[in-house]
């Protein structure tokens, strides 16, 4: 392979969307590219030398500065899927030159910071009409992303810049067509997902960046704050969120006329039920599809969940293989890559999802997989959210799954095995059902397996010394 610097450049934005067009918007205000660079080229020299970056903000805008600054920097944007201390341990160990740009209220991590107040400029001060596009070498890796740890310890995934640019052409070609128009110009995303998160960071920032769209500054999480949020931004606007997100909007009980239009929903992280999906196109008022992806991989595919199960790949991507060794290549995935998914491969473009590969189980001679269960009891009337757990191997060798739930208070659990076994077979149905406030999920709707084993493996220590009553 050519060294970096014989490779092509490519462009920080897409050259072809005007400058004077909104790359977000807050408050009901745009902020336009040319301000975007602007400030990008004001926050470039207080970066710390070395890197890579992380962005401490919830503020979309800013991570996407954060992130145009680390790259004029010859940097990478640092994104690990939360900032608790013990992350923030791992980070310095596997990038001892790592440095923060926080907002000025966030609380202090264990790296350089930087804060945005002391180095960005503001907003409303005036921009230079010749500000100068920024130049990226396309071999760069421009962001260093970190798995969820929903199925073990994150890793980093180095993330080139030119393949970034395949991969979102390929997404905004896909969005376009699912809102009927040539391109994205025009496009206001909403986003309930964070900015770090690689979907939130595919499918809000670098969709705008590269692919022409806007998106709100702002990450609207309660349902009041997403209709806000919607109605603030100008038509045609897509929600891009999460199957626990939604569910929480829906069953907010909004009055219909404050929830806004949505011109189409976009939904990833896990698997959306066709009874959810057809909920949210009909309280939103426009079709919604998912994306199906992975950190190693990137987008993969979608789907229109009441259209049908197969998913189609985007793009310029093949699959080969079937089961649990299905890999994605081509496009913006140059080197065949393995699926830590179950699929049915149909053909090189079309797959149904089966399940992770990593979560089936065995139990009494009976196969299924732990996301397949969840999809289960998540789908029983008056439950908010909930995962099954499998304990360690016990002594005695018999594996009993536990459940943990969050239900409405008048459904009983007797109520809840009782359908789930209208739904699975009986040697999945939980004998210990765990009822809790609300699951350890992360900002993005990811329920981490460590965080699950911990909450599950305390609340039957509590129960077993008499202390605990949420067990059914």
């Amino acid at each position: 392979m050519s060294r970096p610097e014989t490779m092509p450049t490519l462009p920080l934005l897409a050259a072809d969307v005007p400058l004077a067009a909104p790359l977000a918007w807050r408050d009901g205000r745009p902020l336009d590219r040319r301000t975007y660079l602007a400030e990008v080229a004001a926050l470039a020299p207080h970066l710390p030398e070395g890197g890579p970056v992380l962005a401490m903000t919830a503020d979309r805008w800013r991570f996407a500065l954060a992130l145009g600054a680390a790259l004029c920097r010859g940097q990478a944007a640092l994104m690990p899927p939360n900032h608790t201390p013990d992350m923030i341990a791992r980070l310095r160990t596997l990038f001892p030159q790592a440095s923060a740009l926080a907002d000025d209220e966030a609380e202090p991590v264990d790296l350089p910071t930087v804060r945005f107040g002391a180095a960005t400029v503001p907003v409303d001060a005036p921009t230079s009409p010749m500000s100068p596009m920024p130049m990226i070498a396309g071999a760069h890796e421009a962001a260093q992303v970190l798995t969820s740890g929903s199925t073990g310890q994150p890793m980093p995934h180095g993330k080139r810049w030119d393949l970034l640019q395949v991969n979102l052409r390929a997404e905004a070609a896909r969005l376009a067509e699912a809102l009927g128009r040539p391109d994205l110009q025009g496009v206001t995303l909403v986003g309930t997902v964070p900015a770090h998160h690689m979907y939130g960071f595919e499918s809000t920032v670098l969709v705008a960046m590269l692919g022409g769209a806007a998106f709100a500054a702002e990450r609207p999480f309660f349902p009041e704050d997403i209709a806000r949020v919607l109605a603030s931004v100008p038509r045609p606007r897509v929600l891009v969120t999460t199957p626990f997100h939604l569910k929480t909007l829906l069953d907010a009980g909004l009055p219909p006329q404050a929830l806004p239009p949505v011109d189409l929903t976009v939904s990833a992280t896990a698997p959306l039920s066709p009874q959810l999906a057809a909920r949210a196109e009909a309280a939103l008022q426009g079709p919604l599809i998912e994306i199906y992806g992975c950190t190693e991989a990137g987008q993969v595919a979608t789907r229109r969940p009441t259209a049908g199960p197969e998913w189609q790949t985007f793009d310029g991507l093949r699959l080969d293989g079937d089961g649990d060794a299905a890999v994605v290549s081509g496009g913006h995935v140059p080197e065949p890559t393995r699926l830590a998914d179950v699929l049915e491969v149909e053909s090189p473009t079309r797959f149904r999802l089966l399940g992770r590969s990593n979560d089936l189980i065995n139990i009494a001679g009976k196969r299924s997989s732990l996301a397949h269960l969840n999809y289960h009891l998540n789908s029983l009337p008056g439950v908010r959210d909930g995962a099954f757990w499998l304990p360690p191997e016990p002594e005695d060798g018999v594996v009993r799954l536990v459940a943990l739930v969050v239900a409405e208070a008048g459904v009983s659990a007797e109520q809840l095995r009782a359908g789930l076994r209208q739904r699975v077979d009986a040697a999945f149905v939980p004998r210990r059902l765990l009822r809790v406030e609300a699951l350890p999920r992360d900002p993005s709707g990811k329920l981490p397996a460590g965080r699950l084993a911990e909450l599950a493996a305390r609340l039957l220590a509590e129960a077993a010394r008499g202390a605990g009553g949420g067990h059914g």
